[in-house]
């Protein structure tokens, strides 16, 4: 039956997207869940009322998280995701042939049974034989680790319910115990459209300013995420990931990408003045 999915930006902004059906519909011990196939947007995962992916742009925000961090880093064997239980961090991540661990921690594996299902473009990366998944807690997993991981990606849902755990500072120092030295975690860090996600972000890059020397915020534009400028946290010890951009490897490793590319790598840090603006005082 056809309908108009409805998703809440704000108390006075909705997106309406025009489905054409329901594929699936249930409630796992966490959260609900809902794929959706639409017109304009393809097949769509929706946690809790939230798009969280869509098959038209997912390829735009997975391969930000991961090929940013990955040449930036010199030399990363060992993976971490927190989160990411569609499988399109672990397909990004897969392209990097160093790469000889990957742990993927999802606290819900229905959301990664109904992925495989019904998203088979971007569950792929599930079939990475490198991979390891744990289905637990993000938050308590990265407590024991310590001086183990290349690099860190957190691709968290909203802060709301189980999601607000991968928000807090005692986290992100855990995490920052769990880097190697030339370490590097990046977070999606929502999106400055909106004045409550403007709040999350600054107090996203306020906790983990705290904790490491390099943090920097990188954006992309991807259109189901509201309709505009999606921005990302990197962090590290020692690499900057302008400076440190791995320009030999990408060159060797060719990339067949829709949206990365060298010079958006070096462009995404390149902000808009109303974020220097909010962000100066850093």
């Amino acid at each position: 039956m056809k309908y108009w999915f409805q998703d809440k930006y704000s108390i006075n902004t909705i997106l309406n997207i025009k489905i054409k059906e329901t594929l699936f519909k249930g409630r796992s011990n966490y959260q609900r869940i809902e794929i959706l196939d639409s017109y304009d947007f393809g097949r769509i995962l929706v946690l809790d009322g939230i798009v969280n992916v869509t098959e038209k742009d997912e390829f735009i925000y997975h391969e930000m998280m991961v090929h940013v961090p990955l040449f930036t880093h010199s030399n990363p064997k060992k993976a971490l995701v927190i989160g990411g239980g569609d499988g399109g961090i672990v397909r990004e991540l897969s392209k990097h042939p160093q790469l000889n661990q990957i742990d993927l921690v999802e606290i819900d594996p229905m959301v990664v049974d109904k992925c495989k299902e019904f998203l088979p473009s971007v569950s792929v990366g599930f079939k990475e034989s490198h991979l390891n998944v744990y289905f637990e807690d993000g938050a308590q997993f990265v407590k024991n680790k310590e001086n183990f991981y290349d690099v860190i990606i957190i691709d968290s849902s909203d802060p709301v319910g189980t999601g607000k755990k991968l928000f807090q500072r005692n986290f992100y120092k855990n995490c920052f115990r769990a880097l190697k030295e030339e370490g590097i975690l990046t977070a999606q860090s929502e999106t400055p459209t909106f004045e409550e996600e403007l709040r999350i972000m600054k107090s996203m890059y306020t906790k983990l300013h705290r904790i490491f020397p390099i943090v920097k915020l990188f954006t992309a534009y991807v259109p189901s995420y509201t309709c505009g400028i999606w921005c990302f946290i990197i962090c590290s010890r020692k690499c900057d990931p302008l400076k440190n951009f791995q320009v030999k490897r990408y060159k060797k490793v060719r990339l067949k990408n829709r949206y990365y590319n060298a010079d958006i790598h070096r462009a995404s840090f390149a902000l808009p003045n109303f974020l220097k603006a909010e962000f100066n005082n850093f």
